[in-house]
């Protein structure tokens, strides 16, 4: 089934195989099908990836949508989450981010593999953390520095990390499924591919 822009007319701005993974959700398809069109602008869509991630608060799911897809030029980012009424929106709504970021500006594209029995040889990935940075976001771990003294009680100040930390996503094969652990994997290497220079 194909969206519609306003007016009826069929949104065909939207690979087919990816709005068939947002339908495949049923996470308010036409919503999220068109805040990702919107952001693809018209380009071909080189690889995508839909994460479907509910979660629990207190007695009530949530559920939180991520599509990722990558264009020959960008990568685009779009974030669903639904809430319940509150003071401004009486009603349950939903809120879709999306950010679109240039390849170019795509620093670091972390891809770390959990794999079972691994004395085996090659075994079954059983699941995937991707992170990527942009230097959008930066994150600072800080910690008293010490010196190698154990007697010592001078102040040494602090010792840190900077680390970017723009965007990661965890997928596991228990959680779900094989399928979705290899689209991530496949998404990774088409991003990796595309910020090699």
């Amino acid at each position: 089934m194909r969206g519609t822009r306003p007016g009826g007319r069929p949104d065909d701005r939207l690979d087919r195989e990816l709005r068939r993974a947002i339908e495949r959700t049923g996470y308010y398809p036409d919503i999220v099908a068109e805040a990702v069109a919107s952001s693809v602008a018209g380009e071909e869509v080189v690889s995508s990836f839909v994460h479907h991630e509910p979660t629990f608060e207190r007695d009530e799911v949530r559920r939180h949508l991520s599509v990722l897809v990558l264009t020959p030029t960008r990568l685009v980012l779009t974030h669903t989450d639904e809430h319940a009424g509150d003071d401004l929106l009486p009603e349950p709504y939903t809120s879709t981010s999306t950010e679109a970021v240039r390849l170019s500006s795509v620093t670091s594209v972390v891809v770390t593999r959990m794999v079972t029995s691994p004395a085996k040889g090659a075994g079954r990935t059983a699941e995937v953390n991707l992170t990527i940075g942009w230097g959008g976001v930066s994150r600072v771990d800080l910690e008293p520095a010490a010196c190698a003294d154990p007697a010592c009680d001078a102040d040494h100040g602090y010792s840190g990390v900077l680390a970017t930390d723009d965007f990661a996503l965890r997928v596991s094969a228990a959680a779900d499924g094989g399928e979705a652990v290899s689209g991530l994997l496949a998404f990774a290497d088409q991003l990796s591919a595309r910020t090699h220079s």
